[in-house]
């Protein structure tokens, strides 16, 4: 059974760059061929799409994140890992990673998804 397990720091400074991990878990691993997406969900809103990296490393942004965000992977310790710079209030959130057999950019809706992690809370500390 594959889980997906984010990790961070819980609270950022204005300005700063926060960076989160995704641990998998489980029979596959990011090597195996499929898509991996980071997801937010600030307080009262709905889901976000971040980004996504594929299993050869290509990466997809959302347009209205891209100039922060960066998705990396790294294979020997079957993480995934989300970076983004310059936070403000407007980032703080529930910060999930999810993974996927079919790359649909822009996917929220969990249903399209094969595992989704349970999420980590991360606050801008103003």
């Amino acid at each position: 059974q594959v889980q997906l397990q984010e990790s961070g720091p819980g609270l950022v400074k204005p300005s700063q760059t926060l960076f989160l991990t995704c641990t998998v878990s489980g029979a596959s691993g990011p090597t195996a061929f499929y898509y991996w997406a980071w997801i937010r969900q600030p307080p009262g809103k709905g889901l976000e799409w971040m980004g996504v990296i594929s299993y050869t490393g290509s990466t997809y942004y959302n347009p209205s994140l891209k100039s922060r965000t960066s998705i990396h992977r790294d294979t020997s310790k079957n993480q995934i890992t989300l970076q983004l710079i310059s936070v403000t209030p407007e980032d703080t959130a529930v910060y999930y990673c999810a993974k996927t057999k079919t790359l649909i950019l822009g996917a929220t809706d969990k249903n399209q998804y094969d595992y989704w992690g349970q999420g980590t809370q991360v606050t801008d500390s103003s």
